[in-house]
């Protein structure tokens, strides 16, 4: 019996093998979504600059990517070692501050991690030992990494949904979620249809309601989900979007021009449809 049969005879292992690997690659999200948004903005200032014909700004002596600096401390700068950094664990056993300086440690952490591990979780439950199971991960890996990112930083980077689009196409070419004429559907679709919504909001209003990444995160999740699940990805997210949004405008007194992300809205939607398909095909008659 090999690995993989081990796995798929013994629930209890998948389940804790698939949990320790969520954490893991929760932990490296981690990196992601503090990195690489202060990445793209050097890129961009880098551009620019070029652009303007600007003398560039001195680069940074150290590189900085997603693998160096190795992480550490933004306050004192301690670099946080192995024993430091076991997901959730060390967060608990250090109560959330630097062993060093005692600054705390933001919440973000622990909980991206609880939640790769639990969705990722959910994920072979619903699939199984399986091609389909590996690919989801990658999705729902990614997806968390959005939503956080554009809850922190309103930015959804081409670098994670444009390559998703292109993979969600090339599984279902074989097949793995939809056909591959209902993903190609699924991404055409998804972007026309929230575009054409921005272009009509700010010809009534003037002012912009979403932004273009917007668009792209509904391709991805049309591309890898099919047409079909577009209607109840969008109507998922606005209920959603609409309950935190009055609630935040209510309990936390804040303007009612206030912008809030849509793409965590839109990922939460795509990630009901993705792990119930069944009960969500079952409630919008999708056949």
């Amino acid at each position: 019996m090999n690995y993989v049969q081990l796995l798929a005879n013994n629930t209890f292992l998948l389940i804790l093998y698939t949990g320790v690997l969520g954490l893991l690659v929760g932990s490296f999200l981690n990196v992601v979504i503090v990195r690489l948004p202060v990445m793209l903005e050097r890129q961009w200032k880098h551009d620019c600059q070029a652009l303007l014909n600007k003398q560039p700004s001195k680069p940074d002596a150290a590189p900085f990517n997603l693998l160096t600096p190795r992480s550490h401390c933004p306050q004192c700068k301690h670099v946080i070692g192995i024993l430091e950094n076991i997901p959730v664990i060390s967060y608990l056993v250090l109560r959330g501050k630097c062993s060093n300086c005692a600054s705390p440690i933001p919440i973000q952490y622990p909980l991206v991690e609880f939640t790769s591990a639990l969705i990722s979780i959910l994920v072979v439950i619903s699939y199984g030992v399986s091609l389909q199971s590996l690919m989801a991960l990658v999705l729902i890996w990614s997806l968390i990494a959005l939503a956080v990112i554009d809850l922190k930083t309103s930015l959804l980077p081409d670098s994670i949904t444009l390559p998703l689009v292109w993979l969600g196409l090339l599984a279902n070419n074989f097949g793995l979620f939809c056909s591959l004429q209902d993903s190609l559907m699924g991404a055409v679709f998804g972007y026309l249809s929230l575009w054409l919504v921005y272009q009509i909001f700010k010809l009534l209003t003037g002012k912009e309601g979403m932004g273009y990444g917007d668009f792209k995160l509904l391709a991805l999740l049309g591309a890898w989900l099919g047409w079909q699940f577009l209607i109840p990805i969008v109507l998922l997210s606005s209920v959603s979007g609409s309950v935190i949004g009055v609630s935040l405008i209510w309990f936390k007194k804040l303007p009612r021009d206030t912008a809030i992300p849509f793409g965590p809205y839109l990922v939460s939607g795509g990630l009901i449809c993705l792990l119930w398909s069944n009960h969500v095909k079952s409630l919008f008659n999708i056949v």
